[in-house]
């Protein structure tokens, strides 16, 4: 019966695509029900090329947690390219989240706690196929958590709706952050490895992984979404600029924001890590003993230099243009066509900005509204030479005045939010005759918010508002509040699960043909934009986008890339 059932499953699967394939998934649950309970209730044991790792079953899904995908990168693999771990023979009990990486500058109650573990690479899988079929072949979602590359963590990531009601098997991974993730030296740069994006380093080896591993655990090795959140858009970004990940992965997902932006320069970037080395008394040589004293340093020395609760230091940089990893600028290698090209679906949240804004009240003491003094000196400070030209303050303060909003802090909102927006709507304008291309905007205002409260502060649809929508009960990090969704909100819920999983099925979030998410096109007129709200989703025609968000203005004092 156990045989029969499954082959039903697949063919049910597999001949089911777009609005239909929800339902033909629904059934598909159904029938595995079927399955004897001694196929379905025993611990999965899987077979990996490192040893057997053996997790549990819980709502029908089968999880692995902490499973070990590289080697610690600690003493003299500390700023080296990540290496194979060792073998292990005995199934390893991964039931567990493992310890998350070293980290010092949290974002309000977003990841964290601090800590000093360099021993984290570590990853997770989300499966529905509890028996770990190698004939299964699933689509892979490997998910990058986002924390600007300097904070951030898996556990709260929970794949398994995603598994369960998209059919898919999800990964997500730990990669090393801050001064650990990124730095480059020239005393480590000479050693002759791959230097400087040593995080995104840990991003590919993890999709290596998963290239030689997960098909025991019933993913298609051939069929990898790879996508993210803030940081984790960026590097997913960075998975297509880069060309040591082309052939790792077939899809991206960029949620808030892909790269169109510039990173800093390799000589930058070895300037700041110079600076690093002499504050953290290796002296300013750039020699092998320097190489040798950094990585002697104790962990807790080094996330020291990297910041405080509420701020990164000036010696951390993030990703960088290191000529290998990343070989160039990435709205360069975007325009010039060289890039890995797979299928995108990109997008934002209305209100981003209102993230930034509730960290600035979380650490104020008191916690008190944004003032109208502070919204002024922050458009005055952010648009003054030299980034922009002598005037550019005053236009944006004529294009959001205060008369205008409900309170400085809406304001802000939108002056903050409208541009970064509108420099993705010109990232799409370059990728959208060379890739298939959908956009978004994430617009449930309702969304929970898992700050504490904080007066007067409306979050609305905040940056990683959406999270929560794709992974249940999300909620920042430890000292965030989990909240249920409502009834409307789980609705939308399972709209976008059902796009974000159709699109790791198909490469098109309907799964076929262009309703309800339209692809985005040259067209000014067609509809082009994917509004994620309840209690309906809706579109807008890229006209129309500009006009709401007045990408036209912003194109004119940031400069147009179309």
């Amino acid at each position: 019966m156990e045989e029969a059932v499954s082959k039903l499953l697949k063919r049910s699967v597999s001949s089911c695509s777009g609005p239909a394939l929800r339902t033909c998934l629904t059934i598909g649950v159904m029938m595995a029900a079927l399955l004897p309970i001694e196929a379905r209730a025993a611990a999965p044991i899987v077979q990996t090329n490192e040893g057997p790792v053996q997790g549990f079953l819980q709502n029908g899904v089968a999880e692995f947690l902490g499973i070990p995908y590289a080697a610690p990168p600690t003493g003299n693999l500390r700023w080296r390219p990540p290496i194979k771990h060792a073998s292990w023979t005995k199934p390893l009990k991964a039931t567990a989240y493992a310890p998350i990486c070293a980290q010092v500058t949290t974002l309000g109650v977003f990841a964290g706690p601090p800590n000093n573990n360099e021993d984290c690479l570590y990853l997770n899988v989300f499966t529905p196929d509890t028996n770990g079929a190698k004939n299964e072949k699933l689509p892979v979602i490997f998910w990058i958590h986002g924390g600007g590359n300097f904070d951030g963590e898996t556990p709260g990531y929970d794949g398994s709706k995603l598994a369960a009601q998209g059919h898919t098997v999800v990964v997500t991974a730990e990669y090393r952050l801050n001064l650990m993730g990124w730095l480059a030296h020239p005393a480590l740069d000479n050693e002759g490895h791959t230097f400087g994006n040593y995080g995104i380093l840990d991003q590919q080896f993890a999709l290596k992984w998963i290239r030689a591993n997960i098909a025991n655990f019933g993913g298609d090795p051939n069929n990898v979404t790879v996508g993210g959140q803030s940081a984790g858009a960026v590097d997913t970004g960075i998975a297509m600029l880069s060309p040591l990940a082309n052939g790792l992965f077939e899809r991206g997902i960029c949620e808030s924001f892909c790269p169109a932006f510039n990173f800093p320069s390799l000589a930058s970037a070895e300037a700041t890590g110079i600076a690093f080395a002499k504050a953290a008394g290796c002296g300013s040589g750039t020699g092998p003993a320097v190489a040798k004293c950094l990585r002697a340093l104790p962990a807790a020395k080094i996330e020291e230099l990297a910041g405080t609760a509420s701020a990164t230091s000036q010696y951390v940089i993030g990703p960088m243009v290191d000529g290998t990893v990343i070989p160039s600028e990435p709205l360069t290698a975007f325009a010039n066509g060289q890039f890995n090209h797979v299928p995108l679906m990109n997008g934002n949240t209305l209100d981003e900005e209102n993230f930034t804004l509730a960290i600035t009240e979380y650490f104020e003491s008191p916690r008190e509204p944004l003032t109208a003094a502070q919204y002024e000196n922050y458009v005055k400070t952010t648009y003054a030479p030299p980034t922009y030209p002598a005037g550019t303050a005053a236009k944006v303060l004529a294009q959001y005045p205060l008369s205008g909003y409900a309170s400085p802090q809406l304001a802000w909102d939108r002056a903050g939010t409208d541009p970064g927006i509108c420099s993705e709507r010109r990232f799409d304008k370059l990728v959208v005759s060379q890739i298939p291309l959908y956009v978004y905007e994430f617009d449930d205002q309702t969304a929970p918010f898992y700050f504490p409260p904080m007066p007067g502060f409306l979050a609305l649809a905040y940056h990683t508002a959406d999270i929560q929508y794709l992974f249940p009960l999300w909620h920042g990090g430890p000292d965030g509040t989990t909240h249920t969704l409502s009834a409307k909100q789980e609705n939308l819920s399972d709209q976008l699960v059902a796009a974000w999983t159709n699109f790791a099925w198909t490469g098109n979030p309907n799964g076929q043909g262009n309703y309800p998410w339209p692809r985005y096109t040259k067209s000014t007129s067609a509809p082009a934009w994917l509004i994620q709200n309840s209690p309906a989703l809706s579109t807008l025609t890229d006209k129309q986008y500009d006009a709401l968000r007045k990408c036209d203005f912003w194109d004119s004092i940031q400069g147009s890339s179309s």
